[in-house]
């Protein structure tokens, strides 16, 4: 029988006992409940005292609907390769619009799955972060995007409880002013991404070298993992760390359903090529981004850095490559014949390997390498074997021809400064054939400039051997003598004066003492010694024979020449009116003499260089466009016939004189130009010209010095121009100029129509020369008549 429900049996559930124990259950529960009650709303009403002093206090945040961030100026060739970009951040602004799907949802698969569905705060991942913050793990934290944009635009970073409260109450403003889309447009132009990039455009292009549009999921995944350790985990700096992000951020993309199983296995075998920070492949064209650089500052000051002005130069892509190329490669070639002057600098080398490797990085942080020139720490040398390191503990063996241009240092004669020694910091250089060389710096200089003769644009610019090692711009500062190059202009000013290319002149030796001189007796020379007696004007300058282009500045005064110079754009003070300016003792930059070559091959016309075509902003919007036009009777510097003339002549030093490699070299019969060589061999110089593009190049020293008893602007330039025109007149068609009105062909030369029956100056130099003969023309093609002037000139010269 069941006791359960008898009237004798104990109710456990009803006895006092238990009665009082559920009572102080209960009593405890209400408590706890009381208490935890008033606490929440004390927080509450903390928060809400907190809100009210603080909420005023925060930033505006309204300018962020309309943001705009400080973006660099960045400087294109025409073809719109960038060159180079000044400012404190690389950075591109892209509408949400124009990010990709797949940058965007691999940024939200690492940073915030729910960015699009939660109010801006993750409650669950801040209470977690609060209570790691308690312990040791102070770094953990729960930031949402929202988040991330009100800390980067507007507090430290900072981990302090303030910063934390003031950041979740901004979160809560930009989430009441701003959609999502626009927090999410700021926040992926706004964060730094390494290598000096904002923003995942910049991004993009620094790491890939391409537009944010055409990121692969690979590459985009790459990138999501780039803003939690920017510049220790990036594809540059770390690529195996960058890359165990990328793959944990390609399974996050997956499990988000942001892409499909088949797509994350193609993504995680997708084999991704970085473009390397130095960037071997960029335009070199850093004394061109200078120029520009301060034409923008004098007219945006320092607007310049941060408006986002893209500037599009006329500068040809493949032309300046070419430039750069031809330059460097002619100043190593004549720097490998000079006398090794020693090692740049000496360093103590430890032994442990370790330490080694950090020691020779730390010597070559101050020595950056200039471009193929490497810079190296030699830690094994003898006279059949030198071992040097590398940045980055890279060992590179060099034997045999590889040591030849260091030979003298390797001698066991060397001197303590020459010798190559363990410890010697030198150069290094990869030649075509894949093996190393010892080189080193040059000390030499150069400058190339190339225009397009019809209008002006400079094509190619490259203003010294290195802009890191020298940024001192030759093409545009460096006044130095042109030499023999410039006996061209002089030449022109003689036919304007009854010369023709037939005119006879005596190459004989000439003397001015003293009182002609007015200071020391003047006895000039031709470069290459001696004299070949009588020879016509055109051959005196194909031979570029001294005492013919003196005795054409004596017949036509040094006056007429200097006010004749002045119509290519040279500066008349800068060239005296002696006779010794015959021989290019004024000065001139090797701008001035591309610009003044730049006549002879467009017909007569002067242009005025030009460098920048286009500026537009940030968004594309054109401020400023410049496209001059061609030659106009405006701009005419000389007559037709003039610039027509000394074209022929100067297509002769090409074909047949002091140039003539160049037409073998170039196989073109529409060339036109000038060497040049000043006294003591101090600058090298070549000019010349086709119909559409004008080059010149000088060699020389900063600190003038002679080159050497036997380098030549033939020897030294001609060859760099010539490298940079075999690649610059590619595919370009053959394009003679057509003889212009009024000058006549006779027996294969070319006369001023008015000269061509006899008229002009025949012969110049004395006793002995014949007459030349008169050609035989129809009346209609010349006169017989000579001017007083000429009659004048003539009597000046009988013996």
């Amino acid at each position: 029988m069941s006791t359960e429900n008898s009237p004798g049996a104990v109710n456990k559930r009803t006895s006092p006992a238990g009665s009082r124990w559920l009572v102080w259950v209960l009593k405890g529960l209400a408590w706890m409940g009381g208490t935890l009650l008033a606490i929440a709303l004390s927080v509450a009403m903390a928060g809400l005292m907190a809100l009210a002093i603080a909420y005023p206090n925060l930033p505006d945040v309204s300018e962020l609907s309309n943001y705009r961030p400080k973006l660099p100026l960045r400087v294109y060739t025409a073809e719109g390769n960038l060159i180079s970009e000044f400012g404190e951040e690389r950075r591109n602004l892209t509408p949400i619009r124009e990010i990709p799907k797949v940058m965007k949802d691999a940024v939200l698969a690492i940073e915030d799955a729910r960015f699009y569905e939660h109010g801006g705060v993750d409650y669950v991942g801040v209470a977690r972060a609060a209570l790691a913050n308690l312990g040791r793990e102070k770094a953990q934290g729960a930031s949402t995007i929202t988040m991330q944009v009100a800390r980067n635009v507007y507090l430290s970073s900072e981990k302090t409880y303030t910063r934390k409260i003031y950041e979740v109450l901004l979160t809560f403003k930009l989430e009441h002013m701003l959609t999502k889309d626009q927090i999410l447009e700021i926040y992926m132009n706004q964060i730094f991404l390494g290598n000096r990039a904002y923003g995942f455009a910049a991004a993009a292009e620094t790491y890939f070298g391409k537009p944010l549009k055409d990121v692969t999921v690979a590459e985009a995944a790459m990138l999501a993992g780039i803003p939690k350790f920017p510049s220790s985990v990036n594809p540059i700096a770390n690529f195996a760390r960058a890359r165990e992000r990328q793959l944990h951020i390609i399974d996050r993309m997956q499990e988000n359903n942001f892409i499909t199983a088949e797509q994350a296995a193609a993504a995680k075998q997708q084999e991704l090529v970085i473009r390397p920070s130095s960037d071997a492949t960029r335009v070199h064209a850093e004394y061109v981004a200078e120029m520009v650089r301060q034409m923008m500052f004098a007219q945006y000051g320092e607007e310049t850095y941060s408006r986002g002005l893209n500037v599009y130069t006329s500068i040809a892509t493949d032309d300046q490559n070419a430039a750069y190329a031809a330059l460097r490669r002619g100043i190593l070639d004549y720097d490998r014949r000079q006398a090794y002057r020693g090692p740049e600098k000496f360093i103590d080398l430890p032994k442990d390997a370790q330490e080694l490797g950090e020691a020779v990085d730390d010597a070559l942080a101050s020595h950056p390498d200039a471009g193929e020139l490497f810079a190296a720490v030699v830690t094994q040398a003898s006279a059949r074997k030198v071992t040097v390191m590398r940045r980055g503990g890279e060992v590179v063996d060099i034997t045999g021809a590889g040591l030849r241009p260091v030979s003298s240092g390797l001698a066991a004669k060397a001197g303590p400064n020459i010798r190559i020694r363990p410890g010697a910091v030198v150069r290094v250089l990869k030649t075509s054939r894949g093996d190393w060389e010892l080189t080193q710096l040059p000390e030499v200089e150069g400058a190339l400039v190339a225009l397009d003769p019809r209008n002006g644009a400079v094509k190619a610019l490259v203003g010294g051997f290195d802009y890191d090692k020298n940024k001192f711009n030759h093409v545009t500062q460096a006044w130095r003598q042109p030499g023999s190059s410039f006996k061209p202009f002089i030449y022109s000013a003689a036919l304007e004066k009854g010369f023709s290319p037939t005119t006879m002149i005596n190459d004989t030796p000439l003397f001015f003492d003293s009182s002609v001189t007015g200071g020391q007796p003047w006895e000039p020379k031709n470069y290459e010694g001696g004299f070949e007696g009588p020879m016509t004007m055109k051959r005196g300058l194909a031979r570029s024979r001294n005492m013919i282009s003196i005795r054409i500045l004596q017949t036509i005064t040094p006056q007429y020449g200097q006010e004749w110079v002045t119509r290519f754009g040279f500066d008349a003070d800068k060239h005296p009116p002696y006779l010794t300016m015959a021989l290019g003792a004024g000065s001139v930059t090797p701008m001035q003499l591309a610009t003044g070559f730049a006549v002879f091959a467009n017909g007569g016309y002067r242009v005025n260089p030009f460098l920048i075509t286009r500026i537009t902003d940030h968004t594309g919007r054109v401020l400023v466009e410049s496209q001059p036009a061609g030659p106009s009777e405006a701009n005419r510097a000389i007559d037709a016939r003039n610039a027509f003339i000394t074209h022929t002549m100067l297509n002769d030093v090409v074909r047949s004189g002091t140039a003539a490699k160049a037409s073998a070299a170039l196989g073109r019969p529409d060339l036109g130009g000038k060497t040049g060589t000043t006294n003591d061999s101090m600058d090298a110089w070549f000019a010349g010209y086709q119909p559409t593009l004008v080059a010149a190049v000088w060699m020389g020293y900063d600190t003038p010095r002679n080159l050497g008893a036997r380098e030549t602007g033939g020897g030294l330039s001609l060859p760099i121009w010539i490298n940079y025109m075999r690649t610059a007149l590619k595919g370009v068609p053959v394009a003679e100029p057509k003889p212009p009105e009024g000058v006549v062909r006779v027996g294969g030369d070319w006369y001023y129509e008015e000269y061509a029956r006899g008229g002009g100056i025949s012969n110049l130099g004395g006793a002995g020369l014949a007459p030349r003969p008169e050609p035989e023309l129809a009346p209609e093609n010349g006169t017989p008549a000579a001017s007083e002037e000429r009659n004048r000139i003539l009597d000046l010269f009988k013996n």
